[in-house]
């Protein structure tokens, strides 16, 4: 069993992990020793914060052991995809890999002897929409009918989180006047739309007004946002995403949350006055990354 996407894990799958993740918060100690001797090989292609953090910390925490690979200093970067995962899925448990392509993520998987997670690729961010809807069970106390609206880019994230509400009972809106081509997935909004549990609008004062959450992301990907070669782009972003910010007067009629799954950009999709405010829960979002990690560790490994 991997975790690539959500769209392959049933809601009881992705319901139970959130579950375990809420335990493992709660008492960290009666699973200390639950992933003795065993070793999670972490693989990075793209920069990370909380990913890194999380998994290492998560196995160093379970009683097991987590071994950093950087793409670029590993035969990941000459060789076969397949061939270098076959080699090191013999020496290892399970497979945390974020990566720049969801086809080189496949591609390990189908090699591997071992669990493979998607740690993060242009498609989607299983790892992120289990935490942050672990994020809402632990602040609203339920996920059926709770009300999320996503405003930003339609990107990989966007995804993992349209099909982690879905399959939850959770109501998603989307608004996303601006959408990552290489980030779309046709079957995903289909599947979505059938739910019944999904909608997009671009009336974003509208669709925040009874929202339980308000969620944003960056307008452009962080491997791009100080790179000269994008500054065109990254203007013509921020003109056009500039009026779907979340600030204090987008959100002055509603009773909302916020999120963000960070690392953020002050002052772009957010202002640092939300950032701060009682209503953020980003941190604490942010913080359950860990005990998911934890989760989702624990799901592929024991079952």
């Amino acid at each position: 069993m991997h975790l690539l996407t959500l769209k392959d894990w049933s809601p009881a799958q992705i319901e139970e992990v959130i579950e375990q993740s809420i335990e493992i918060k709660r008492s960290p100690n009666k699973f200390k020793t639950a992933l003795k001797e065993k070793s999670l090989a972490m693989i990075f292609q793209k920069t990370s914060t909380r990913t890194r953090v999380s998994f290492e910390v998560a196995m160093t925490q379970l009683g097991g052991h987590a071994l950093y690979l950087d793409w670029r200093t590993t035969n990941f970067t000459l060789a076969d995809v397949k061939d270098e995962t076959r080699y090191l899925s013999r020496n290892v448990d399970c497979i945390m890999a974020r990566l720049i392509r969801n086809s080189d993520l496949n591609a390990m998987a189908e090699a591997s002897r071992v669990p493979v997670i998607n740690g993060c690729d242009e498609k989607y961010h299983p790892c992120q929409a289990i935490a942050d809807l672990m994020t809402v069970k632990e602040k609203i106390g339920k996920l059926k009918d709770v009300k999320l609206v996503y405003i930003g880019v339609h990107n990989n994230v966007c995804n993992s989180l349209i099909v982690g509400c879905t399959k939850t009972g959770v109501e998603i809106t989307t608004v996303t006047p601006l959408k990552n081509e290489h980030s779309l997935d046709k079957e995903l909004i289909e599947a979505a739309e059938k739910t019944g549990s999904y909608k997009t609008t671009l009336d974003v004062k509208n669709a925040v007004k009874d929202a339980n959450v308000v969620y944003t992301d960056t307008w452009v990907d962080m491997e791009f946002f100080l790179d000269p070669k994008f500054k065109e782009e990254k203007e013509k972003r921020t003109r056009l995403m500039m009026p779907y910010q979340i600030n204090k007067e987008l959100l002055k009629h509603s009773g909302a949350m916020v999120m963000h799954d960070m690392p953020m950009h002050r002052s772009y999709e957010i202002s640092s006055e939300i950032i701060e405010s009682e209503r953020s829960i980003i941190y604490e979002q942010s913080e359950n990354r860990l005990y998911t990690a934890k989760g989702i560790l624990l799901k592929l490994l024991q079952t």
